[in-house]
């Protein structure tokens, strides 16, 4: 009689087979990861924008309904108290490495925000909150405001994933 033995084990087969799969599930994950921290930092720059808006409010109920003519005091005063810091997601600015915080910078009503990565030539970048005074955001066109009261202000900031977001007070 022969007796057939048979060894236990995987083939080559299942071992290639298991390693393909594993490696499709890494490079879905390598490939959705970049994406998903672009999300999540256009997110909190979406957070940050209306703790301005909160901030605003709270600073015109002080000053009988004035909005801020300076907006680094605005920001020392209402946005960074008790040590609370208020920087941009990303960390840094191009060009300089230790430079978090947000910038505040004015813009006309008709003058669009640029590109996240530049605008308008200018080496701004994404750490910067466009203001426009007087002015509420253009419901057609995120990156542009139109004109409205006094006592109004739009603030837009340029998007990593694209894009403008913006909101009035």
């Amino acid at each position: 009689m022969n007796v057939q033995t048979k060894e236990k084990g995987f083939t080559i087969i299942e071992v290639v087979l298991v390693l393909a799969i594993a490696g499709l599930i890494f490079l879905m994950v390598f490939i959705a990861l970049p994406a998903l921290q672009r999300n999540q930092r256009d997110t909190q720059r979406r957070n940050d924008i209306g703790r301005v808006q909160t901030a605003l409010a709270s600073f015109s109920s002080a000053n009988r309904g004035a909005i801020p003519t300076n907006w680094t005091n605005f920001t020392t005063q209402y946005l960074s108290v008790g040590g609370d810091s208020f920087i941009d997601p990303s960390g840094a600015v191009a060009g300089q490495p230790s430079q978090t915080t947000y910038n505040f910078t004015s813009r006309t009503a008709t003058s669009a925000v640029g590109a996240f990565s530049s605008d308008a030539g200018t080496g701004l970048t994404q750490n910067v909150i466009f203001y426009t005074t007087s002015a509420i955001c253009d419901p057609n066109d995120s990156s542009l405001a139109q004109a409205a009261g006094s006592r109004k202000v739009a603030f837009r900031i340029a998007l990593e994933g694209g894009g403008t977001y913006c909101v009035n007070n």
